[in-house]
């Protein structure tokens, strides 16, 4: 799965939580998955900077 669909999986599955507990992982998880997004996009970033 790509990163993308699997942050937009996250963001559904905590609109659709009840539960603290569940919420809090799946904001942990969604806050990784966005953290590598962020880095990944950088590091795009900065390659297509050198170019």
């Amino acid at each position: 799965m790509a990163l993308y669909d699997h942050i937009q999986e996250l963001r559904a599955e905590l609109a659709a939580s009840c539960s603290a507990k569940e919420i809090r992982q799946i904001r942990r998880e969604l806050e990784t998955a966005l953290a590598e997004m962020i880095r990944i996009t950088a590091a795009f970033d900065t390659e297509m900077a050198a170019l």
